[in-house]
């Protein structure tokens, strides 16, 4: 399993980056023979764009969103446009896991009737319980957001790996990261910080759930542009002894056997 960081600025698209995107890359014999799927773990805001530097979005096999915050799904409304649009002419139905309430969010984002909104390019459906697309086994787990929200457990090729969507502190982030192979996690606040509850982690959270999970390396991801992500690293540092990085646009880690 590979995993390509499309996106990774926090909150908004910074000036190196677009908001939240992750790449999901596995070889997979579904009885038609073996070909590469693809997935993505959200499509924030200018992430469409930088997607095409890394793979053909229209190779894309499904879209698994962690929450509907514009930094982490609004950019499926472009890719509504390319999908309906696109010279080749309009693209089969491909699958879309999110909240409640994901189809009328999208349909709102581009000013379309809610029915049939973004039915006829995308069949969605509600984070109920574990799916599999191809290779991928996605567990969904809710953690803590003010709005509804999901961190997500991917295994495929014999590794997991763990992503923390957008979440305070919580038991459901650390399930999700129990043993992962990688645990990409937001970093958006900083310690010593006046930071409101039940919203966002900072580096040094990150690194407690790396070391208490047992996971075999941290990202952190989802640094906002007004801070230092040097700062975030530190955190984790001094938390978390493990082989640990920031994310950057087009870095990429290979999990597990091919």
């Amino acid at each position: 399993m590979r995993l390509t960081v499309v996106g990774c600025s926090g909150s908004y698209p910074g000036p190196d980056s677009a908001a939240s995107c992750y790449l999901l890359e596995a070889e997979h014999d579904d009885g038609t023979g073996s070909r590469t799927w693809r997935v993505l773990l959200d499509l924030g805001s200018g992430a469409l764009g930088s997607l095409h530097r890394y793979a053909d979005p229209l190779t894309i096999d499904a879209v698994l969103l962690s929450h509907l915050h514009a930094d982490h799904c609004l950019d499926l409304a472009g890719y509504y446009v390319l999908r309906k649009y696109h010279p080749r002419g309009p693209q089969p139905r491909i699958p879309v896991w999110g909240p409640v309430g994901t189809a009328d969010r999208v349909a709102r984002a581009y000013d379309l009737p809610l029915d049939p909104g973004m039915r006829h390019e995308f069949d969605f459906h509600e984070w109920d319980g574990p799916i599999e697309v191809g290779p991928f086994a996605v567990v969904p787990i809710g953690v803590d957001h003010p709005v509804p929200a999901f961190a997500l457990r991917v295994a495929a090729d014999g590794a997991v790996l763990a992503y923390s969507g957008d979440t305070g502190p919580c038991s459901g982030l650390d399930l999700v990261a129990s043993g992962a192979d990688l645990l990409l996690a937001e970093a958006s606040f900083r310690e010593g910080d006046d930071n409101p509850p039940h919203l966002h982690l900072t580096g040094a959270d990150g690194g407690d759930v790396a070391a208490r999970a047992g996971v075999r390396q941290l990202v952190l991801t989802h640094v906002p542009p007004w801070h230092d992500p040097a700062i975030a690293l530190a955190e984790a540092r001094g938390r978390y002894a493990g082989p640990l990085e920031l994310a950057a646009p087009g870095a990429t880690y290979e999990l597990g056997t091919p």
